[in-house]
């Protein structure tokens, strides 16, 4: 393969980042690695997303510690993604709350999706002796739930689909804050392997309806003001429809997956190509936009072996 296959050759360490977003309310970032999210109640702490690992778990529970002794009480996962979800076991919550479809997503094709991105991201998944095993919610919710950490209010909801059918949001109103998931990114490439093009603009508009002054995206840094917050969707929009518009004109004139794979590429490399991430999405992001554009609404399960095929058709 002319290019490393994904992220296998992106091996070095990267800088972690700990930003308070809001009162009691922090971004773990890593240079276009997964985010995490802090929320500190009267009581105990909330924490959205777990890392890929009980190691990088522990980097997160490090900054928590350095601002609160507060015990963490609840893990929030917004999607089923390993690199999402399988640290889950090193913050020792009580609770780990996933939305009812996400949870099914993890019986349907969580285990292939583990396969799949421990091929990807080597360096994520360095210490993965550690992980005990998928990561199962303690409790799921159908569209909403509301947690209270003591006086604080964080509401847990389902907004549309985007990144995933199962895609949560946070929100935070007394700051109004909200951690997104992968739902936004700020200058990295969203991945849409498993994504819904179709309504992710929908569910971005959704996001901005409640106004943030503050997001924690799924990747790159945090995003602090409404004039960055309102930057970062409107890249994220930009990037999603750049990849699905191209694909879905191929496909309406009956060309092939290597045709998008052109197409897009056109469309997406002068805006985006220097974005974290982007040659390793590219070739997964043409492949969902291509098969949703002919009509395939339930993305196909992501195995190590189709990664590797779909990698050398398109990337190599």
């Amino acid at each position: 393969m002319a290019k490393a296959f994904a992220s296998q050759g992106d091996m070095a360490e990267k800088k972690t980042s700990f930003t308070e977003i809001g009162e009691g309310l922090y971004a773990f970032t890593a240079e276009g690695d997964p985010n995490s999210g802090v929320i500190i109640g009267d009581d105990s702490v909330m924490i959205v997303e777990a890392q890929a690992t009980p190691r990088l778990a522990n980097k997160v529970i490090d900054c928590v510690r350095s601002v609160t002794d507060k015990p963490i009480s609840h893990v929030v996962l917004t999607h089923y993604h390993a690199v999402r979800v399988l640290g889950a076991s090193a913050f020792g919550a009580s609770q780990i709350i996933m939305s009812d479809i996400a949870r099914a997503m993890v019986v349907e094709r969580g285990q292939e999706d583990w396969d799949s991105e421990f091929q990807r991201f080597p360096r994520l998944f360095e210490g993965h002796e550690s992980i005990p095993g998928l990561t199962w919610p303690t409790t799921t919710f159908n569209d909403q739930m509301t947690v209270y950490l003591g006086k604080r209010k964080v509401e847990i909801k389902q907004i549309g689909r985007a990144h995933t059918a199962g895609d949560a949001v946070i929100w935070v109103p007394d700051a109004q804050t909200m951690f997104t998931g992968d739902i936004v990114e700020y200058h990295s490439a969203c991945y849409c392997g498993d994504g819904h093009f179709s309504d992710w603009g929908r569910t971005l508009d959704a996001v901005k309806a409640y106004d943030p002054q503050s997001i924690a995206p799924g990747r790159g840094d945090a995003l602090i003001g409404r004039e960055m917050v309102e930057v970062a969707l409107e890249s994220t929009r930009d990037f999603v429809d750049s990849t699905y518009r191209p694909a879905q004109k191929v496909a309406a004139r009956g060309g092939s997956l290597k045709d998008a794979w052109d197409a897009v590429r056109d469309a997406c490399d002068p805006k985006f190509k220097d974005y974290a991430i982007y040659e390793h999405c590219l070739p997964f992001n043409v492949a969902r936009a291509y098969d949703e554009a002919r009509g395939i609404d339930t993305p196909r399960i992501w195995t190590a072996q189709r990664d590797i095929e779909m990698w050398e058709q398109l990337q190599a």
